[in-house]
């Protein structure tokens, strides 16, 4: 079986590139195609290049603290461009001010987004949620297909 591609960057007007890379790094070594946008990112770019890629999952970064700001439609935006079904995750510093991370994840999960991870996630965590994730999506399409 192919290792799963992710489309990873780094959304809106926000530059911080290092944690950016830490992604790519820890994402890579554990058997991700990493497809890295790099930062200030739009949500046409992810989209774009999740097509272009057949992408399993597109995940978003926010440090800055806009995120919710620029995370707005995203999933509508996917719907519209044909890949609705897509995994969405997004993590990071996410809202600006202090909030309890349980209406940070509530607020996302109701904008279409599979998971929200805070800024302090075990990434070992993330990635072991990532991979059941997209495992249990080609489990599900294998059996659709099997169907027909």
């Amino acid at each position: 079986m192919q290792n799963p591609t992710i489309v990873i960057g780094v959304i809106g007007a926000d530059c911080h590139a290092v944690g950016n890379k830490v992604l790519d790094r820890v994402f890579t070594m554990h058997n991700f195609n990493v497809i890295n946008l790099g930062v200030m990112v739009s949500q046409d770019e992810y989209i774009d290049a999740a097509i272009e890629t057949g992408a399993q999952a597109i995940v978003i970064s926010s440090i800055y603290g806009h995120g919710e700001v620029d995370c707005i439609g995203m999933r509508e935006n996917c719907v519209e461009r044909g890949i609705g079904e897509i995994l969405l995750y997004v993590g990071g510093n996410l809202v600006i001010g202090k909030h309890d991370f349980s209406e940070i994840e509530t607020k996302f999960k109701a904008m279409g987004f599979n998971r929200v991870f805070a800024p302090d996630t075990d990434l070992e965590l993330v990635c072991s949620l990532m991979k059941r994730d997209i495992d249990h999506v080609i489990q599900t399409e294998e059996t659709a297909e099997g169907m027909q």
